[in-house]
């Protein structure tokens, strides 16, 4: 249910960026990340190049995880990323600043920000 309604919210989200000069905005490339949690195969080509997006999301994965008591909807989000394999890992290549960013903005979609 988690997964569905974060895909969703994504989703909803991303149409806000329909023309290609959108697609330069801050907010925009924040959110790329999460494109590999929405597509499962995206998630493991990325990680078998162990690409600089693979590398994001473990990043926001592990800050989630260290952050469940700031957003305790992330302690269901991320069993439910388990149990499909996507998991936080550790690898220091993601700004702290960038990091508090995308996890309010996965905060939002959990807590229906972008519901239609």
């Amino acid at each position: 249910m988690m997964y569905r309604i974060f895909c969703e919210n994504y989703y909803n989200y991303i149409k806000n960026f329909k023309n290609k000069s959108a697609k330069d905005e801050y907010r925009y490339k924040i959110a790329k990340v999460f494109g590999l949690i929405v597509n499962p195969q995206k998630f493991y080509k990325e990680k078998s190049k162990n690409s600089e997006t693979y590398q994001n999301l473990c990043d926001l994965l592990y800050y989630m995880k260290e952050n469940i008591h700031r957003y305790p909807k992330f302690k269901a989000f991320l069993w439910t990323l388990e149990s499909r394999q996507i998991e936080p890992v550790y690898c220091g290549k993601t700004p702290q600043n960038v990091l508090e960013e995308q996890a309010k903005l996965a905060n939002m979609f959990l807590n229906l920000m972008y519901w239609e």
